[in-house]
């Protein structure tokens, strides 16, 4: 008598596995799905920060004259409240120094940043009543911040040469940064620890005395001296000529032949009630540079720098992005980057994320052959080569759909 056939109930991955096995396009799905995984390794952007929505802005209210106390009590609180209302708001934070109050805004992690901005925007600039009426505050000034804008590199500038100051370093810095801006990829460029540089102007007050001169002149004098406007336009049979009157100070001669009056019919200038020196503004931050003994650098253990910092744009590969700005850096050296001064890469986020990048390829792989070879020494060959095919594919189209 021959046993009763018995019906077995399949579940969803029975079926999927019976429609497959015998499909002429499981090859080829196969080796679409292996190729699709070598594109994402290729081509996926390297990157140390991840590309998370993580928005934040910093409010800006100038409030001149005022001190901080006035600001705080004024500026800063009722700003707060109203920035409180906002949706998907974390933390609002405050700072209020004389003059001037900084509200930085963070929203909740995973907030879209455009609808973010928008309603930030909105808030901000609709309810504009709770500034203190006709006493000089001004414009609310909204600056944007977010994750891509970490710096994803550092180079820093330094030299040995006494001759050479940070002022020196800050030019050199800045024509860098017109050069790199044109790199694919670069968002932002800007140099940490750059004194500006100004003109000094120390007035004699005796002397001003003497010519019957007041610093209300000299202002005024400034003002009409650094003015350049278009002042026409002259129409000819070649075409049309634009005229334009005044020109803006360029240098330190030219403030220092200002002429600010009259005394007994001759000019007095600028440089005759007060010296006047072009050199570098008070610096709000510095930089210096230091490594031990035998270890390339100063010689008297640090020396001034700057230090460079270039962002990318949402989606750039970092690793491409400071490659080819530190190709582009070897290339200026001797045009732009003079000799004397060095430059040392101090971040690099583009070399430590294609490191770990290759780090988890490697452990990606060391983990499929464990299995494969546990599945070989305990069920067999056949069985091994299905649970390594199956391995491999999943993490190929996991890393194409990522």
């Amino acid at each position: 008598m021959s046993a009763p056939h018995q019906t077995v109930t399949l579940g969803l991955s029975g079926r999927l596995a019976r429609a497959f096995q015998d499909n002429p396009l499981t090859p080829i799905l196969t080796l679409l799905g292996l190729l699709l995984g070598l594109v994402a390794v290729w081509t996926t952007p390297r990157e140390e920060e991840p590309q998370i929505d993580v928005t934040m802005a910093n409010v800006i209210v100038p409030f001149p004259g005022a001190t901080a106390s006035q600001v705080e009590q004024m500026v800063s609180y009722p700003l707060e409240q109203k920035l409180a209302e906002i949706e998907q708001i974390k933390h609002t934070y405050s700072v209020s120094r004389p003059g001037l109050a900084l509200v930085t805004v963070e929203f909740d992690v995973g907030v879209p940043r455009q609808p973010a901005l928008v309603r930030l925007y909105d808030k901000v600039f609709s309810n504009q009543d709770w500034l203190p009426p006709n006493l000089g505050v001004g414009q609310p000034i909204v600056k944007p911040k977010g994750i891509d804008d970490v710096p994803v590199m550092s180079l820093t500038l330094w030299t040995d040469d006494p001759q050479r100051s940070a002022v020196d370093l800050a030019q050199v810095a800045h024509t860098l940064e017109a050069e790199l801006k044109r790199l694919p990829g670069t968002r932002d460029i800007y140099t940490i620890g750059a004194p500006e540089r100004a003109l000094m102007v120390r007035l004699d007050p005796a002397r001003l005395a003497s010519y019957a001169l007041t610093v209300g002149d000299l202002g005024a004098a400034l003002q009409s001296a650094n003015l350049a406007r278009q002042a026409g336009e002259r129409v000819g049979v070649d075409g049309v000529v634009q005229i334009s009157s005044g020109e803006f100070l360029a240098s330190a001669e030219d403030v220092s032949e200002l002429v600010l009056g009259l005394s007994n019919g001759q000019p007095v200038r600028l440089a005759d009630v007060a010296q006047i020196e072009d050199g570098a503004d008070s610096a709000a931050s510095y930089v210096w540079h230091g490594a031990p003994p035998g270890r390339d650098g100063p010689r008297a253990g640090q020396a001034p720098a700057v230090t460079l910092a270039i962002a990318k744009k949402p989606g750039s590969n970092a690793a491409d992005l400071t490659q080819a700005a530190l190709q582009r850096i070897e290339a200026l050296r001797g045009e732009v980057i003079p000799a004397g001064v060095e430059v040392v890469v101090s971040r690099d986020y583009g070399l430590t994320a294609s490191d770990k990048a290759q780090t988890l390829i490697k452990k990606l792989i060391f983990a499929t052959l464990s299995v494969v070879l546990l599945v070989l020494f305990a069920l067999g060959r056949r069985e091994a080569i299905v649970i390594g095919s199956a391995v491999i594919l999943t993490l190929a189209v996991t890393l194409f759909a990522s």
